[in-house]
């Protein structure tokens, strides 16, 4: 699922005045989750009262949670128990989990990025399409406006990889400032969301807004305010480099050869942070830095090893389309 989108996306759709009640999950495989991330911020609260959480998304039309005891709790052991037991994907095991707690968010109106490729759980669009059209299924079932986006990630998205650099990505997208691609994905299911919201007659409308409260600071006033009223140190939005974990080496990953990056998978380790120099499609010469890691350990031999099996150069590659198709 597309979580790295979830954090940014929510203050673009918040600061439009459409309420975001969020219940996220955890990292679940090698992907980090979305309250993962959120932990990288000190003081950020995942877990708080149902009325607390109400309240909040009253005043500031955005907050972010993890399920607690009270909210889906047949899935928080279930989810637990995938993790531990390495279950093999299922369909309905993974649809069950998104749309219980989206349910018991009291949701009405949802759209899903559905991640396909080499990094999501469903590696073929065939397998995509197929969890899309459950989850839109289920809650068109109960009564939501519901639609579904199919999008890429065969690479990761964005430029960086690991909780707080992704915190601070989403940050920097939020002042207008982030990677392209990150920011067109956002901007073009914001679009959705802000017709589901009555905000915008037409997606184009609802996309030229989204953009609007990118570079002019209001959703990053709504990340803000949910981060100091969660509990987190708002200090992060002005100094993310001083409020949030810092490794403590930053080693770059030469390329071998020269050539085009022609595959650069999500099969990376989320113990580290990375920096991507370069994506697919990306012209690289023998001994330009492809990435940077940042990592604790000085000695990350395993760590270059797994990266550059995941990292083709060749003589030409094909870029991947960013959103393949949707389902509604």
């Amino acid at each position: 699922m597309g979580d790295k989108t979830s954090i940014p996306l929510a203050a673009v759709v918040a600061a439009l005045g459409i309420p975001v009640p969020m219940i996220s999950g955890r990292s679940l495989g090698h992907t980090g989750g979305t309250l993962d991330k959120l932990e990288a911020i000190p003081g950020y609260q995942v877990e708080i009262s149902e009325q607390d959480f109400i309240k909040q998304v009253k005043k500031d039309h955005l907050a972010i949670i993890g399920a607690t005891g009270n909210i889906a709790p047949a899935d928080k052991k279930i989810y637990a128990l995938r993790d531990v037991t390495d279950t093999v994907d299922s369909i309905p095991l993974i649809a069950g989990s998104i749309m219980s707690k989206k349910i018991a968010s009291g949701t009405d109106a949802l759209v899903i990025d559905v991640k396909t490729g080499a990094g999501a759980f469903m590696k073929t669009l065939e397998d995509s399409k197929a969890l899309a059209r459950a989850l839109v299924d289920i809650g068109k079932g109960v009564g939501m406006q519901f639609m579904a986006l199919i999008t890429d990630m065969n690479q990761p998205l964005g430029n960086v990889i690991g909780n707080s650099l992704e915190i601070e990505e989403s940050i920097d997208l939020l002042k207008g400032n982030g990677p392209a691609d990150l920011e067109k994905l956002i901007v073009t299911i914001g679009g959705y969301m802000a017709v589901m919201g009555d905000k915008a007659k037409t997606t184009a409308e609802g996309q030229k807004m989204c953009e609007e409260v990118i570079h002019n600071g209001q959703a990053l006033a709504s990340f803000e305010a949910m981060v100091r009223d969660q509990g987190g140190d708002p200090n992060v939005v002005n100094d993310p480099n001083g409020v949030l974990p810092q490794a403590k080496y930053q080693i770059q990953l030469p390329a071998k050869t020269s050539g085009v990056i022609a595959k650069a998978d999500n099969q990376l380790d989320y113990s580290v942070g990375i920096v991507l120099n370069k994506k697919i499609g990306d012209k690289v010469e023998s001994g330009e830095p492809l990435l940077t890691i940042y990592s604790n350990r000085e000695e990350i031999d395993d760590i270059k090893k797994l990266l550059y099996d995941n990292i083709e150069v060749a003589d030409t590659a094909k870029v991947p389309e960013l959103i393949y198709t949707t389902i509604e």
